[in-house]
Parts: structure tokens; sequence; C-alpha cells
């Protein structure tokens, strides 16, 4: 089988998953997206500065304002699956510029709050230990946060392990941004259902999620993680499947994407649809979107 380009998966706008009047869901590069519904929107681990190689491995990370206030000028709500830099980076920016309330992790709290965002916009959603899924809703979104984990890709590890506790010193180095607790994000909006998954791991036993109309699948990691097509697909029985963190972040956001090596795209599509055929599979150009 003849390995797929990102271009040859990518949905049309005519692709039949809803109407023209429906959620929008736009893609803004690696595990990114904004889910807009009338004049509401949320964002989901926003990464737009994509800082290249030698700035991660040389410099401390320093958001792009204006880009952020030229991508995304509003938002009433960002929701961080964990803090990695390439998930994190831009949402104190973002939040202190729209004043969109931050739903994520100890970590992520800790990170907001060392770059000015306001203690009233700051939700951490971190579950104790037994604890069920947290839930909120912000305008017409439902929202909840199912503990998850992170794929360990690097040489059976997680990059970066550990919680953010101390960032007095901002801006922070790539190795700062610390992974702290990872999240699966369920959305209910206009009678829909989507689940985000940040990183290509799960940890269903105890999701009560059911079927999603929408599943945003992370790509990136996903042949290290067991079985993770048929776990995928067992926990959300989505009747769509929406492929993001396959592109190198390393390149800028008006640049084309270009697939990190290793994405196995035809193995991951064939193994999503044994387990259920003719679900539509595709993903998006950078900025691209669809209606649900």
């Amino acid at each position: 089988m003849l390995m797929p380009k990102p271009s040859d998966l990518f949905f049309s706008t005519q692709t039949p998953l809803g109407n023209e009047r429906g959620i929008r869901v736009t893609w803004l590069g690696t595990a990114g997206f904004t889910i807009e519904y009338e004049e509401h929107c949320l964002l989901l681990d926003p990464y737009l500065t994509r800082a290249s190689l030698s700035r991660c491995v040389w410099t401390r990370l320093r958001s792009d304002g204006e880009l952020a206030r030229r991508l995304v000028p509003r938002a009433d709500a960002i929701v961080l699956s964990h803090t990695h830099f390439d998930h994190a980076l831009d949402a104190p920016s973002i939040a202190r510029q729209t004043g969109a309330r931050v739903y994520g992790s100890r970590s992520a709290i800790h990170l907001c709050r060392s770059h000015g965002v306001s203690e009233a916009q700051l939700e951490c959603v971190e579950p104790t230990s037994g604890s069920r899924a947290s839930e909120t809703e912000v305008g017409p979104f439902r929202m909840r946060f199912w503990p998850s984990a992170h794929s360990a890709f690097l040489f059976g590890r997680v990059p970066f392990p550990g919680d953010i506790a101390d960032c007095s010193d901002v801006p922070l180095r790539t190795g700062a941004y610390r992974c702290g607790a990872v999240f699966g994000t369920e959305i209910e909006v206009a009678g829909r259902r989507l689940f985000h998954v940040g990183s290509a791991e799960l940890v269903e036993t105890g999701w009560n999620v059911g079927p999603v109309d929408l599943a945003l699948a992370c790509v990136a990691g996903w042949t290290t993680t067991e079985r993770y097509p048929e776990r995928l697909m067992s926990a959300l029985s989505p009747g769509a499947v929406l492929l993001h963190h396959w592109d190198n972040f390393l390149r800028r956001i008006e640049e084309e994407a270009h697939a990190l090596p290793g994405m196995r795209f035809a193995k991951l599509i064939d193994r999503l649809q044994t387990t259920a055929p003719n679900l539509p599979v595709g993903a998006l150009p950078l900025l691209g979107s669809i209606r649900l």
C-alpha cells in the first residue's frame, strides 16, 4: 500500500459531516482547534507561535502575541489537554488578550498565573484521586475532562514528565514546560458531541463517554501506544475521526503543513476502519475548517 500524503487525507468542506449552519471546527495546527457555534468560541490546545528548532533548543520561548491576536481574536474558553510547550505556550497570551477562561491542570494554572492571567480566569479541572471527571459549562459548551495519559514515544518515556510547580522565571525554556496532568475533553454543543485526544494514549478505564459525532484524534506517538486505534474506537465509537498532531510544528503556520516522520497514516486508517468500515477519517490543512 502506498503511503498517502497528508493532502490526500484532507476533508473537503463538502464532506457530509453536518450542515453549513452547524458547529465550525478549525484546525490550528499541532493539537489545536477552535470550536465555534453561533457567537461562541472554544479553543483546544491553541499553539500558534510554532517556534523553530533553534529557538526550542537555545532560547526561552515567547508567545507571538500579534499572531495570536490575528488568528484567534476572540475566545470564551481555552482548554489545555496538558502543558508541553506545543500545547500551552500561547494560552496565557490568548487568555490575557481575549479574557477567555482557562481550564486545565494545576500545571496549567501555575503557568497562566505566572504570565499574568487573572485569577478569575483560571479553573483547575485536575481531579483528586478517585474522583469522577470534572464538568463545566461555558456558553453553549458543556465539557467533561476525563483523566488520560501522554504517549511514551521517547524511547519508552513521556517527554518532560512531571508538573510545572515554579515558573516565576518567565519566559520559560522548552524543558520547563512539563507535561502535567493529561485530559481527554468531551464537548457537547448544539446536540453534537466531540472528543479531543491531546496525546496518542488513553486511560479509558472508567470513562463513560459513549458514541461521539467526531473524535479529534492525536497521531504523533500512536505507533508506540498499544492498540491505540482499537481502544480509541471502543472508547468513543465515533461517527468520524479528524486526525491532528501529525504536522511538523517547527515550521511557521503560514507554511504548508508537512508531516512528521513515521506517522504511518495508511496503517492507522486501516486499523480504524477495520473496526468501523466506511468510517470517515481525514485531516485538515492548516487553518482549514469543517462543519459538524
